[in-house]
């Protein structure tokens, strides 16, 4: 769907902000009367696991804060990067810190936090519905590393979907772990489809555990559509989200 398309469709639903999309489309859709909630940065893939991916990491992210600070968005997007042959568990954890504490600084200067995401490595069906090889798929490890970094500006992505897949337990984890959240995503599971009766997720008593959590930052619809109206299942995951 054109992202102007998206945006109005948002707009009318009532959601108040959209990421996920190209920032050349920043500027129109804020003149359509939305937010920005999430500036995309360097990908999954390659990550600061790897110091070779060190030089890339710092300065997409150093891009998509000043992005952020242009935009009025509150965070921009990290992630570990997969599983590299050679590098042990202990040398990814060291490696990543050292990335992101360069990196940090600049974004406390500009009041803008880093959200790191836990993804699953479960799913091979497809390329955005699972992460096979992903470093960062344990939710503890996430937090660690975060505890690591040791700033308010750095914080966890709580991936609802993602959660399920790897651990379970949704509402004891964002309870557990409510102080490092910066940023959910939704999505229904099997499958990453929709917010409905056909997947194993019941959303509204985990919307309320994250009101309960005094959290009040962005949760983002992240779901596949697979029905023909699109439009229509972001208006149900809107109402299926709202209490």
């Amino acid at each position: 769907m054109p992202t102007l398309t998206l945006a109005a469709h948002a707009k009318r639903i009532g959601l108040e902000a959209i990421e996920g999309i190209p920032a050349t489309d920043y500027e129109a859709v804020r003149k359509l009367g939305l937010k920005i909630s999430l500036v995309g940065s360097h990908g999954f893939a390659k990550g600061p696991l790897d110091p070779d991916n060190h030089a890339e990491v710092e300065s997409k992210l150093r891009e998509s804060i000043d992005l952020a600070v242009e935009h009025q968005a509150p965070a921009v997007i990290t992630f570990t990067g997969m599983k590299t042959p050679g590098i042990s568990d202990t040398a990814a954890f060291e490696n990543c810190i050292r990335c992101w504490k360069r990196v940090v600084p600049y974004a406390e200067q500009n009041n803008v936090r880093i959200v790191l995401e836990h993804l699953n490595s479960v799913d091979d069906t497809h390329p955005m519905k699972g992460h096979p090889g992903y470093w960062g798929d344990d939710i503890e490890r996430c937090v660690d590393l975060i505890r690591a970094i040791d700033s308010p500006n750095f914080q966890l992505l709580f991936d609802i979907y993602h959660v399920q897949i790897m651990h379970g337990d949704v509402i004891r984890h964002l309870r557990r772990y409510a102080k490092f959240v910066g940023h959910y995503h939704t999505a229904g599971n099997p499958g990453r489809g929709e917010l409905d009766l056909t997947q194993e997720i019941n959303y509204p008593p985990i919307m309320r555990a994250i009101q309960e959590t005094g959290y009040s930052g962005y949760v983002a619809q992240e779901f596949i559509p697979t029905s023909d109206d699109p439009a229509a299942s972001l208006a149900q995951a809107f109402q299926v989200c709202n209490v």
